[in-house]
């Protein structure tokens, strides 16, 4: 279902959202304090700008942001890490190649990717120490909302969304800079982010409330079937036969007479916007911006194999649609579970088919197909892309670190030290931040934790990262505890 962001009701300081008939209604408890409606909106105001002030490298760059979501936890000593005179259960299987940038050399599983690292700079140095943290459920929580999640047993396993949660960072982004034109300001795809029986936490906008939740897309089809793409139905965005323009306008205008008929309360906050998502709303679906986006088709066939005929690859091309048409924030979540075969990264077995046959030439396509096509548009100057897993491997083959069993061939959860991707707004091109010790066990220098990640996409599209934003209580909480790693910007 398609839902546009709307007014959320509640005291929460939003830039643009004027108060709520509750916070009129209480103005007469404000006074008691001394504070007036005036000094009350005064204050909201003070707060809104508070949120988009800031400065430094890279501050205010990104119009919109794309995070290529790695769920399972990508080994980096097999990708973008390769580590040489280390032990055999520590060394890759796979050859270490050079590429376009010295310093930044790969595995022979991302030939493609080797040929534009002078577009992006890897962060070899991401770190956390586990505390509840050591398997997928609770890593997720905290790479997508910079928090840990209040209820995470031994195994990892989290509580069902809760209107409770903290928001994902999107819809942090998207309530407080929503999009410039008629289009959906926060799209996931093409599945939901998932382990075991836990569906979609940190996957909603959380106690912002459902107006700022994400659109949507996934299609009907297995995690194998790799044309899932092809499957797309966008019937929410577009008039039902029988509504013609017309008719749509003609609701409208008894919109307006029936607000118009409303008590004065009504009257006293229509200067307010309240019903601006409204007539957003009827915009995105008489525009058809948004049906156009999801129109694969009008790529040459040239562009869909440059990114792969994968259910990955077209979604990292449909996500470079969707920001060219106004898209706030794309998120492309792996299109297979962990705690699963074939092409998961979680690789307690079988690492070495898996990364050579099927993932490794599956984000090597949309990935490296996503960063060089946003850069030959023009449009890599003003897009954020961040690719990262919720942790690395381990780098001994054939260990448990988290409890699982292990082949020779797999790998275990490592967050001591994995490897992420930064391109575009900014970011430094052919650049190595951080580095890893001799076997890829730990950062020999400038770590970097998974909230300083967010923190970083925060001040990307101008959003101070420790701005206050009110939870479920009314209780004031940062976006998110941590600074922006500014370094990695020119």
């Amino acid at each position: 279902m398609l839902r546009i962001p709307g007014q959320a009701g509640k005291d929460n300081c939003d830039k643009g959202v004027g108060p709520s008939r509750r916070d009129i209604l209480r103005v007469g408890g404000s006074a008691m304090m001394g504070m007036s409606l005036g000094q009350m909106m005064e204050l909201q105001s003070a707060k809104a700008n508070n949120e988009t002030t800031g400065g430094g490298p890279g501050w205010n760059k990104a119009k919109s942001v794309i995070l290529v979501y790695l769920q399972g936890g990508p080994s980096h000593l097999d990708l973008w890490d390769p580590k040489d005179d280390v032990p055999d259960n520590v060394r890759s299987v796979f050859k270490r190649i050079p590429t376009k940038v010295p310093g930044m050399d790969v595995t022979e599983n991302l030939p493609k990717l080797a040929q534009i690292t002078d577009k992006l700079t890897m962060i070899r140095s991401m770190s956390y120490t586990p505390v509840g943290l050591f398997n997928h459920t609770a890593a997720i929580y905290q790479i997508h909302t910079g928090y840990t999640a209040d209820k995470v047993s031994p195994s990892g396993q989290l509580e069902p969304p809760t209107p409770k949660d903290f928001p994902n960072f999107g819809s942090n982004i998207i309530r407080i800079k929503p999009p410039e034109v008629p289009m959906l300001p926060f799209v996931m795809m093409p599945r939901p982010l998932q382990e075991s029986n836990v569906v979609n936490k940190s996957g909603t906008a959380g106690f912002l409330g459902r107006a700022y939740d994400p659109y949507y897309l996934f299609p009907p089809g297995s995690d194998l079937d790799q044309s899932k793409m092809d499957k797309i139905n966008v019937d929410d965005l577009q008039l039902r036969k029988e509504v013609s323009t017309g008719r749509l306008d003609r609701r409208a205008r008894l919109r307006d007479l029936i607000n118009q008929g409303m008590p004065q309360i009504d009257k006293a906050t229509k200067d307010y916007g309240l019903n601006e998502y409204y007539d957003s709303a009827m915009n995105l679906i008489s525009s058809g911006r948004a049906r156009d986006a999801f129109d694969l088709t009008k790529e040459s066939n040239a562009t869909r194999d440059r990114y792969g005929r994968t259910t990955f690859g077209q979604s990292c091309l449909l996500a470079r649609r969707l920001v060219e048409a106004g898209t706030r924030v794309v998120e492309v979540i792996w299109p297979k579970v962990a705690n699963s075969d074939r092409h998961s990264f979680d690789v307690h077995v079988g690492l070495s088919g898996r990364m050579k046959n099927e993932s490794g030439p599956m984000l090597d396509a949309g990935l490296s197909g996503l960063i060089g096509d946003l850069d030959e548009r023009g449009m890599l100057d003003d897009t954020l892309v961040v690719a990262i897993g919720e942790f690395g491997r381990s780098p001994q083959r054939g260990v448990s670190t988290s409890g699982n069993s292990n082949s020779d061939d797999g790998r275990d959860h490592w967050p001591y030290c994995y490897t992420a991707i930064a391109a575009g707004a900014g970011v430094k091109r052919g650049f190595v931040y951080g580095e890893s010790d001799k076997t890829g066990s730990a950062p020999l220098r400038d770590p970097v934790h998974p909230t300083e990640m967010l923190a970083t996409m925060y001040h990307s599209v101008g959003i101070n990262p420790n701005s206050i934003v009110y939870n479920h209580l009314n209780q004031p909480r940062e976006l998110v505890k941590a600074d922006p790693v500014t370094a990695i910007f020119s």
